[in-house]
């Protein structure tokens, strides 16, 4: 969250001026929803209620709907890593809170993979290859970039923004719902704020 709205809206907003800027990161935000509410759970590891406490539980046919998810997120990480590095005011930060996120993500995928298939090689496997689509998208990115031209690259890595920025308030939500306000406050606001610290140092 903190990244999409220190870095990239201010970035976004030096190209499109900020209502327009708003209206993409928006737009990211409000196609995630949608995918959320009406398509399948953008964090396939919980229901629309945010019950992530099931997670212990074996999980049957799991496997396909949570690789295919994970493999579209890696995908749009990848897309937005190579997009970013056209941006020479958010590449670095950018790119630092993606391969960050990345640590968190892949435990959390062996984990709930080892859950739903029947070996550790098997999980370990199918979490490469759903991680891999990483490089895919970047790859994507770099082919099609001569073809998009400047202005829809950075609409579409707002868009991506808007993503991150629906996916953190929604870790956040769950987190409040299952934890309480004190428990989940302090560790957001300091994941919030430290983009923001991050900016004010970058640009000294």
């Amino acid at each position: 969250m903190g990244i999409t709205l220190f870095w990239v809206l201010p970035e976004m907003a030096s190209l499109f001026h900020w209502i327009n800027a708003l209206a993409w990161i928006g737009g990211g935000c409000a196609v995630l929803w949608m995918v959320n509410r009406w398509v399948y759970p953008v964090c396939p590891a919980c229901s629309h209620a945010h019950d992530h406490d099931h997670c212990v539980s074996t999980l049957h046919g799991f496997a396909p709907p949570l690789l295919v998810a994970s493999a579209l997120h890696s995908a749009l990480d990848g897309w937005s890593v190579a997009a970013a590095n056209g941006a020479a005011g958010i590449a670095a930060p950018f790119v630092t809170a993606i391969a960050i996120h990345k640590i968190p993500e892949g435990l959390a995928l062996g984990v709930i993979m080892r859950a739903a298939v029947s070996s550790r090689g098997a999980a370990l496997g199918w979490c490469a290859l759903a991680e891999g689509a990483t490089v895919l998208g970047a790859a994507s990115e770099m082919v099609l970039a001569p073809y998009l031209g400047p202005w829809a690259l950075r609409a579409l890595l707002a868009l991506a923004g808007g993503t991150f920025l629906y996916l953190g308030g929604h870790a956040v939500h769950g987190e409040f719902r299952r934890r309480g306000l004190a428990t989940t406050l302090y560790p957001a606001l300091a994941g919030f704020a430290s983009p923001s610290i991050f900016r004010l140092f970058g640009g000294l």
